[in-house]
């Protein structure tokens, strides 16, 4: 589609601010959210109602958790991981502009997670790990800064029935996962919109395996390894 807006297109610092606002409004009154990133549409919400409506509407088993809409500066804080580690995705980041997500231990008693509901961390961690999406697109980006700011957690995933492949146009999301949210923000075509349905590339840092291939892996698993000298293993 020729000249189709795009979620990497600039929009006003004031218009980002205010939408990503009513975002976490909406979803801190247990209601949900869908929002546009750069790897796919996403669907969110930070209490245990909306948490159950994402699971229901997405048909997504509760084996999947879901994950956590972050920065680097939230992952040194509440991830366990060595100091270098923490550098090295802060350097990729800020080196190569590329989404990903890190799995690692946290920091479960930290004051960030003190009002979250008990049921909405169950469905958002694994195994004492925990899901922190980074550098996700300019609107993935202020919901970390505001959600930081404002000591409230934003979990989300994919905005799509479980299993069918991310989609990047909202009208391309399904009905009942479109008709779950209270509010949504179209933006465009995902910026990493692929033929694979892929999202983002998810590592786990503790032996640097990838639990997940995503959007631009080659991009992602080149960066490890000049700026860390580490191999991504699948």
């Amino acid at each position: 589609m020729p000249n189709e807006r795009t979620t990497a297109d600039p929009v006003p610092r004031k218009q980002l601010q205010a939408d990503v606002a009513l975002l976490l409004d909406t979803i801190a009154a247990g209601e949900v959210a869908i929002a546009p990133l750069d790897v796919a549409y996403a669907i969110n919400a930070c209490t245990e109602p909306g948490i159950r409506r994402i699971y229901a509407a997405k048909k997504r088993s509760y084996e999947k958790p879901g994950g956590l809409f972050a920065n680097t500066t939230m992952s040194r804080a509440i991830h366990v991981m060595d100091d270098w580690k923490h550098d090295l995705a802060e350097t990729i980041v800020r080196e190569e502009d590329i989404p990903f997500s890190i799995v690692a231990p946290f920091r479960v008693e930290h004051e960030f997670f003190a009002r979250v509901d008990p049921f909405v961390m169950q469905s958002s961690t694994k195994a004492e790990t925990l899901d922190m999406l980074l550098n996700a697109g300019q609107f993935h980006n202020e919901i970390a800064r505001q959600s930081w700011e404002r000591g409230m957690p934003v979990f989300g995933s994919s905005a799509n029935t479980s299993l069918q492949g991310s989609k990047y146009r909202y009208q391309d999301i399904e009905a009942p996962v479109r008709d779950a949210a209270s509010v949504h923000f179209d933006y465009g075509l995902s910026k990493y919109a692929n033929p694979h349905g892929h999202s983002s590339t998810i590592i786990d840092f503790r032996d640097f395996s990838v639990i997940r291939v995503g959007v631009v892996f080659d991009q992602v698993s080149a960066a490890f390894l000049r700026h860390g000298n580490v191999t991504l293993t699948t």
